[in-house]
């Protein structure tokens, strides 16, 4: 008697492999023996996910289970917290992440604030914070949002006088304008030519002259476009935090025109929240599905005069859309005189997760793709506006390493 199983029987062993886990292999494989349960690609990354999840140790932690383990870190939480959106239906999604918080520690966090209000600001757990912002209960939200100010606080500190620094030692660098403005003033300049006129007795320098620099070059015509397209799936947390507070940054800054636009499987134009970047934030969705190419379509209606356009793409290039279209438009943006830069990961240290065929062959159309440290992002930027080559930037910071 042929006891092979049906399609529809193989369905449902397939089924409960996932649901008992890589442990009930050798069960399966002694049942009438069958080898081990033969999951599909799709399956096996379910199977991925719901491990590192639910294969713990009794000591707790994020991992498989299994001793010195095999599991990912605690910095991945939100990367795999992502990659539930994708793979399970949403009713499953909310059961699997709700599971996820009880056993990563996330749930004391954000059911009892108090404790978060002594948390040290740390931006893996703020970007998995971010990922469960739609299940923080009401009393916490105050806490939560206070966190992630914190954090936007700390990386402001460290990104916003070099940034501003980098996009005036680029922009308008030799324009100057005799109508004052306190908002144009150039203090190098200033500080430079009327050094002779320091005074001992008030200790400080009295001007004779002030430096301003020429505000109409901020006219459309002349003014900087830079667009940052963010990828909002699971694993780049950190990236669309760093990401964020840039923007609000450059937003900030006359000279400069920013747009940042949030994609998975959808695309969502986040510039109008640039005045607050922990409003900007709150406004990604964090985890899901990935297409790339739809976000560049949507965002070259930006681009007015290409040679005074940066287009950051910061995506780990895991493309679920349409591959030959994205690098088609990739293509166009370059030849057009747009500077066109993929950023793999804007992330502090560790290797970061990306489609290592994907990046060669953007790299081939003369479009560095790296990963950056957010300490770079200001000389990132100045070299861009000035035109300089940032392939040659991404070898200098590789050397660095």
């Amino acid at each position: 008697m042929d006891t092979t199983p049906t399609k529809q029987e193989l369905e449902r062993i397939k089924r409960w492999r996932l649901i008992l886990g890589t442990e009930s292999n050798q069960q399966f494989a002694a049942m009438n023996g069958q080898q081990a349960v033969s999951l599909s690609e799709e399956q096996a990354l379910m199977d991925q996910a719901l491990a590192a999840i639910y294969n713990r140790s009794e000591s707790g932690g994020f991992g498989s289970g299994r001793g010195a383990g095999n599991g990912p870190s605690n910095p991945q939480i939100s990367r795999w917290l992502g990659d539930v959106r994708t793979l399970f239906e949403k009713d499953l999604v909310t059961v699997i992440q709700s599971d996820a918080m009880e056993r990563c520690g996330l749930r004391q966090l954000l059911f009892e604030p108090e404790l978060l209000e002594h948390v040290e600001p740390d931006i893996s757990l703020a970007s998995a914070i971010l990922m469960l912002k739609d299940q923080i209960p009401q009393r916490s939200k105050e806490s939560v949002r206070a966190f992630i100010a914190k954090i936007v606080e700390e990386i402001n500190k460290l990104l916003e006088a070099d940034i501003r620094r980098a996009v005036t030692s680029a922009v308008n660098r030799r324009m100057h304008s005799p109508i004052p403005s306190a908002s144009a003033m150039d203090f190098p300049l200033t500080i430079r030519r009327n050094l002779k006129n320091y005074n001992p007795e008030l200790g400080t320098i009295v001007p004779e002259h002030f430096y301003f620099f020429d505000r109409t070059t901020t006219a459309p015509s002349k003014q900087w476009t830079i667009i940052l397209d963010v990828d909002q799936s699971g694993s780049m947390g950190e990236s669309v935090i760093y990401s964020s507070i840039m923007s609000c940054i450059l937003a900030s800054m006359a000279a400069i025109r920013t747009h940042i636009v949030a994609f998975d499987t959808k695309v969502v134009d986040l510039t109008e929240k640039c005045e607050d970047p922990v409003d900007l934030l709150f406004g990604f969705q964090l985890g899901g599905g990935t297409n790339i190419d739809q976000s560049v379509a949507y965002c070259q209606k930006f681009v007015e005069n290409p040679a005074k356009t940066l287009f950051f793409l910061i995506t780990d290039l895991e493309e679920g859309g349409n591959r030959a279209s994205l690098l088609r438009r990739l293509k166009e943006l370059k030849e057009s005189g747009v500077t066109v830069a993929c950023l793999l990961a804007i992330a502090d240290g560790g290797k970061p997760y990306y489609d290592a065929q994907m990046a060669e062959r953007v790299a081939s159309l003369s479009i560095p793709c790296f990963a950056c440290s957010p300490q770079m992002l200001p000389t990132l930027l100045e070299r861009a506006l000035k035109g300089q080559d940032l392939a040659s930037f991404r070898k200098e910071f590789e050397k660095r390493k």
